[in-house]
């Protein structure tokens, strides 16, 4: 049975505020970053910092959820079952039995969710910051903070598939 382990999303739905402290930060890239996307300090103190972290976690949560996908290929085999491992034809156990836990690494994940961030987030943030009339700066300040944040996501979600243990490579 693939296992979804709660904690793991938990943990990495963190992982974009702490990235944001890093990667925004003004002796980063945030000074540049505000520049571009036509803030200010006025407007950046207006929000209701709150609301703003509590929303980031949930909607980070969603990311994990989906990064489970990316990066857990166990998911296709349950899915080509229908979803119902009680109705699933013994090749199906065998199979688990088998590779239930391979590619199940940091490694693995962050390699898939790298791809991810390079062939998916890139291109939606290039296209909307293209409307939008934003610059390339723009687009590849932003595109970086989400694939390194994805990346790490993407690997923790998918090395941390037990409670009692964590793989940074895929076993042999």
């Amino acid at each position: 049975m693939v296992q979804i382990n709660f904690l793991a999303i938990l943990f990495a739905a963190l992982i974009p505020l702490v990235m944001g402290f890093i990667w925004y930060n003004p002796k980063v890239f945030g000074s540049v970053w505000m520049k571009e996307s036509g803030l200010t300090e006025e407007k950046m103190k207006s929000a209701n910092m709150g609301v703003v972290f509590i929303l980031s976690i949930i909607l980070s949560v969603l990311i994990g959820m989906f990064l489970q996908f990316v990066t857990i290929h166990q998911f296709g085999a349950l899915g080509m079952i229908g979803g119902d491992e009680t109705l699933a034809k013994p090749s199906y156990t065998a199979f688990m039995h088998d590779y239930g836990n391979a590619y199940r690494s940091f490694g693995h994940g962050a390699l898939h969710s790298f791809m991810t961030g390079i062939f998916f987030v890139f291109p939606l943030i290039a296209i909307n910051a293209m409307f939008e009339r934003k610059s390339w700066k723009y687009v590849f300040i932003n595109t970086g903070y989400w694939t390194i944040t994805i990346t790490l996501m993407g690997g923790m979600i998918c090395g941390w598939y037990a409670m009692d243990g964590f793989n940074w490579v895929t076993q042999k």
